[in-house]
């Protein structure tokens, strides 16, 4: 990211909208340095902007680079809305790319997310995704968990799954946030993190 200084934060983040040519709300900032001056005199502000259209541009450059080095042919599409981050990949052969039981991409999708959470010092939800793969995934995923917690809540005997992920964790504790007397708790680390269906009596 640039850092930018100007005598004021408004003064700062209109001179750098008109630079990146966007409008002042596209903008993330995180103030460096901030003097007073005395009597406003020698006041500034020092901070590090971008706009989130660069994160777009970073994500399609970083994993250009990347199959570049591994000698790779990839057709990359990148679609943003705020802090989601959607890649869709194609290749002629996208199962190397899957890997076994998406294994690789996994990797993929967690080394990108790394990157662009270093690189932009926040979180960005990031999916990495091949001919579907994953869109499919979850929702076999919503569906295995729905029939879980059905078991869970007639039964009242708590259920584990097995290691996933944290996307899948996500997908499977939002299908399930609004699902009567059944919670989900995570556990685990690493490679072990797994998901728990709780019985919970007293959620409605």
């Amino acid at each position: 990211m640039e850092q930018y200084t100007a005598k004021s934060l408004d003064a700062l983040l209109t001179q750098v909208a008109q630079e990146k040519h966007v409008d002042q709300s596209e903008l993330v900032y995180y103030v460096i340095e901030e003097k007073t001056g005395f009597l406003g005199i020698g006041a500034s502000v020092t901070a590090e902007v971008y706009a989130l259209s660069e994160v777009k541009t970073f994500t399609e450059d970083y994993l250009k680079s990347f199959f570049d080095g591994f000698g790779l042919e990839v057709e990359v599409d990148v679609e943003q809305n705020n802090q989601n981050i959607k890649v869709t990949l194609n290749a002629e052969n996208n199962a190397i790319l899957i890997g076994k039981s998406g294994k690789s991409l996994e990797g993929i999708n967690t080394l990108l997310r790394n990157a662009i959470n270093a690189k932009f010092k926040r979180r960005f939800y990031v999916m990495v995704d091949i001919n579907n793969y994953k869109t499919e995934r979850y929702v076999k995923l919503k569906a295995m968990a729905t029939r879980i917690a059905k078991t869970v809540q007639r039964t009242k005997v708590d259920a584990s799954l097995d290691p996933m992920p944290n996307d899948e964790r996500r997908v499977i504790h939002k299908e399930l946030t609004n699902f009567p007397n059944v919670r989900t708790e995570s556990e685990g680390k690493g490679r072990d993190r797994h998901l728990r269906i709780v019985y919970d009596a007293n959620k409605e």
